[in-house]
């Protein structure tokens, strides 16, 4: 599966934004309450395994797990599986790594959207000129970016007078490449817009499973942990 997908455009394809009513499930891991943008829905596939429903959407019984990696591996170590969904479930010895691509994939279809609709101005030059327009809503550099390159567009983005640019760090140049339809992507900024919205929440949503932090700022410590 590519970042561009058949799906990518569709309505309905965009997650919704902070402001909306958000739904409440109950964690088989925490055995708490949370709402639903916090947690990861799994349900059981044809063969008898779990299966990570990261979009929620997929038919049947779901079992829901808080969305970070420590909350998942205790889950399967606990059984909650099992215990959630009322019968025996296989599951896979990697399926902790299999929700981390299939989070990561959620963010390259997204910024494959926010491409599509035109919110991304890729390259050193057009990023630092979208940020000296103030429509930057982040920067995107990937792991591979020269130090030199990242801070000159960060002192770029501190002379603003809004607020901070959230930062992400953790994607390869070549997953750019493909999600953006060019080559050789180093850096890139996000521009304001429903479809920046999606991505960086599910960017903010994968750092958040891999880290168990905030993910408010694409950090060293999701970019570490993707690699």
């Amino acid at each position: 599966m590519t970042a561009q997908t058949h799906h990518i455009g569709q309505p309905g394809e965009l997650d919704r934004g902070p402001q909306a009513r958000e739904r409440e499930r109950f964690c088989v891991a925490s055995r708490a309450v949370q709402p639903v943008s916090d947690l990861i829905r799994f349900v059981v596939g044809p063969g008898g395994e779990a299966v990570p429903d990261i979009k929620s959407k997929l038919p049947g019984r779901g079992v829901w797990v808080t969305a970070t990696r420590e909350a998942l591996e205790d889950a399967i170590k606990r059984k909650a599986f099992a215990r959630g969904f009322k019968r025996d479930v296989r599951l896979p010895a990697d399926l902790a790594a299999r929700t981390d691509r299939l989070l990561e994939q959620a963010v390259l279809d997204a910024l494959a959207m926010a491409h599509k609709a035109g919110l991304v101005a890729a390259g050193f030059n057009r990023a630092a000129a979208a940020l000296e327009r103030e429509n930057a809503v982040a920067l995107l550099h990937s792991v591979a970016a020269s130090p030199d390159g990242v801070r000159k567009l960060e002192a770029a983005g501190r002379h603003r007078p809004s607020r901070e640019v959230p930062l992400i760090e953790f994607l390869t140049s070549a997953q750019l490449d493909l999600a953006l339809g060019r080559p050789n992507v180093v850096h890139a900024a996000l521009l304001a817009g429903p479809a920046s919205d999606t991505f960086l929440s599910r960017s903010r949503r994968l750092e958040r499973f891999r880290t168990g932090g905030a993910g408010d700022r694409g950090s060293q410590a999701g970019k570490a942990a993707a690699h």
